[in-house]
């Protein structure tokens, strides 16, 4: 029998029980929240997309997606590969599936499976890794090229001159180079100084500089053209980068990574080059080649670039070293 004493305090006890369950749920969310925040962006929706695309697959093939069976994903990857998916593509299926896994808390994730890895490594000797379809790098004389055709009597013209130039010498990722601010450049007498808050090595955002000196010939100088830019624009602060449209106004908000890759492909066409060729990504790429070209160091060109793979970036340097330093230049047939 329950005295008058007792009522109340099982209404507590159960109010407690009640509140307690409710700053569970709250941090839960809280936790979800963070821990998606500790991926990129760009990771996270490329981990979403290529978990839809295997459990779509599961699906069709009438199997459990969560948790797989190693030989389910097994039979995944090899179906990829038949149908003409590119390595790279399916090694990244793999990590989106391991992380899926690995949040729903089955460990250990099927990917790991010594099955998946043989046949993966089949799949590597069968179709190679080298990249497909990958953007040629512009070279410096293109990129003179390029800047040649931005007309400096438009605002168009100013901006694109200004973020080809400063997109290819300071080795900017697309991302990294329309995310930046006015207030994140600081022109000095040595050229151009301008904090990343934040890039894709630098997911917690500590927060980096990089410099890019000024250029005797003032067609080329970043400094210069960054300056014609702003001043035409009006830009004293907020997004550094903006769209102009076809009357040559300037339009509110922030250019894209997407747009960059179409500054770059406009100035090719207008240059003669193969627009098809070329992307927002050759900006970079062409900075690594062209400074290992005339012989800058490896740790040089990593450090401008924010590069923390050696492998991605000696790609690049033997690209720039295939001319440079060739034995076949000493033979006279």
């Amino acid at each position: 029998m329950t005295t008058d004493a007792e009522g109340p305090l099982a209404a507590l006890g159960a109010t407690a029980d009640r509140d307690r369950l409710a700053r569970l749920r709250s941090l839960t969310l809280a936790a979800q929240e963070l821990l998606q925040a500790s991926k990129a962006a760009n990771t996270v929706r490329g981990y979403r997309s290529d978990w839809n695309d295997f459990t779509a697959w599961c699906s069709a093939q009438r199997l459990a997606p969560l948790p797989a069976e190693p030989a389910t994903v097994a039979l995944y990857l090899a179906d990829l590969a038949g149908s003409g998916a590119a390595t790279s593509t399916i090694q990244r299926r793999i990590s989106s599936i391991s992380q899926a896994h690995q949040a729903a808390g089955h460990r250990p994730s099927p990917t790991s499976d010594v099955r998946v890895r043989q046949v993966m490594r089949g799949i590597r000797r069968t179709l190679g890794t080298a990249p497909r379809n990958q953007k040629a790098p512009l070279s410096a004389a293109e990129l003179r090229k390029l800047v040649a055709t931005c007309p400096p009597e438009t605002l168009a013209g100013r901006r694109d001159r200004a973020l080809l130039l400063i997109g290819d010498l300071g080795a900017f990722r697309r991302s990294e180079l329309v995310a930046l601010d006015a207030e994140d450049v600081a022109e000095t007498d040595a050229g151009l100084r301008i904090r990343l808050r934040r890039s894709k090595t630098d997911q917690e955002a500590a927060g980096t500089e990089k410099g890019i000196p000024r250029k005797a010939d003032p067609e080329v100088c970043p400094a210069r053209a960054l300056r014609a830019w702003r001043e035409a624009a009006g830009i004293e602060d907020g997004p550094l980068w903006r769209a102009v449209n076809r009357h040559d106004q300037i339009q509110p908000g922030r250019l894209t990574d997407r747009a960059v890759a179409l500054v770059v492909k406009r100035a090719c066409r207008r240059a003669g080059l193969d627009s098809d060729r070329y992307a927002g990504h050759s900006l970079r790429s062409g900075f690594a080649t062209a400074a290992a070209e005339a012989g800058a160091p490896e740790r040089a060109i990593m450090r401008q670039g924010g590069w923390t793979s050696e492998a991605m970036v000696r790609r690049y340097i033997r690209m720039g070293d295939l001319f440079r330093e060739n034995a076949a230049a000493y033979v006279d047939p």
